[in-house]
């Protein structure tokens, strides 16, 4: 079977290359990886940028099959040109069973390290932080798209592109956008905490980013509001004196403090490191871990207990709470 495969890929007709390309994908793993040594790639590249649909479609998945799994595959892939071609197919092409396979295509070649810089030296990064704002893409092909975006911004170089691209603000919108204990909220978030601890700059001209930011540790899943408090963790750190009051005057406290007592074990370290930063006296430090679980337990009681009978803004009952941190 495989040799028919092989030979109808590399010599075949249009409609017995269509075939080989559908058997190639119900190939087990190992015969995949056998096929693959016999310069099946290139006419499968060939197909790929036919502009019949169904041709288009049986390559893109004969591709993927090529490429899960095998980092040589994925490179070779790669040096053949398909970055490219997907690029072209994602700026044109209307079929959205075509668009899917091509951002989960990307979402497996961006999991090697060495195609990453070749991926992001092409003008696919705008691309795809233009595409996962759009309603009419599926929630598995955006997921694909900042899972993508996920892979290339673990090299440091490639963050300022990223940036660039306007991906903090298109994350920030899809955030305030979705429901927030979405898996959607969750990748989106976590995306922009990566982007954010590499460049924590990015967000600090966006209007409103703060209030999506802490809208998301109020109605967000564990792992959504772990992320978002991570990211104003490093925003905060960044610049502690600027971006504090803003912050609090988010009302940030209620949920963040929640999130210190039932949040993930890193969200509650980060949530606590946070109110720390939020506190008043910028030069005490609670050395002891468990001090600071006492304090934020106390001042989680005392919201309960005090919140809705405590008088005026609640900048100031935040002020008030977060001033137990420094006693």
């Amino acid at each position: 079977m495989e040799e028919i495969v092989v030979e109808s890929l590399l010599r075949g007709s249009r409609e017995a290359q269509i075939e080989a390309a559908i058997e190639l994908s119900n190939l087990s793993r190992k015969q995949r990886q056998k096929v693959s040594e016999r310069d099946i790639i290139s006419p499968l590249l060939s197909m790929l940028q036919s502009q019949d649909s169904i041709t288009t479609e049986v390559s893109l998945s004969a591709l993927l099959s090529l490429a899960f799994g095998s980092e040589r595959n994925k490179v070779r892939i790669v040096k053949a040109g398909a970055v490219q071609m997907l690029l072209e197919i994602l700026q044109t092409e209307s079929k959205m069973v075509i668009v899917e396979l091509a951002m989960a295509f990307l979402l497996i070649l961006s999991s090697c390290n060495r195609n990453k810089t070749k991926i992001a030296s092409t003008k696919l990064i705008q691309l795809l932080v233009g595409l996962i704002g759009l309603d009419q893409l599926t929630v598995q092909a955006k997921l694909d798209g900042i899972a993508t975006l996920h892979n290339l911004s673990t090299l440091q170089q490639i963050v300022p592109l990223v940036v660039s691209s306007g991906a903090p603000y298109a994350l920030l919108q899809m955030i305030n956008s979705c429901d927030k204990s979405s898996e959607l909220a969750e990748k989106a978030s976590s995306l922009l905490e990566n982007i954010v601890h590499h460049s924590p700059e990015s967000i600090s001209g966006i209007g409103g980013a703060i209030e999506v930011l802490v809208e998301a540790i109020e109605e967000g899943s564990g792992q959504c509001k772990e992320h978002a408090v991570g990211i104003l963790l490093g925003v905060c750190s960044f610049d502690r004196e600027t971006n504090r009051g803003m912050i609090l005057r988010e009302g940030v406290m209620p949920g963040l403090l929640q999130v210190s007592v039932d949040g993930t074990r890193r969200g509650k370290e980060m949530a606590r490191e946070l109110l720390l930063l939020l506190r008043d006296c910028s030069g005490y430090v609670i050395k002891d871990k468990q001090s600071k679980i006492e304090i934020v337990e106390q001042i989680m009681r005392e919201i309960d207990q005090e919140g809705e009978r405590i008088p005026g803004t609640m900048l100031k009952l935040v002020e008030e709470m977060i001033s137990k941190l420094s006693t």
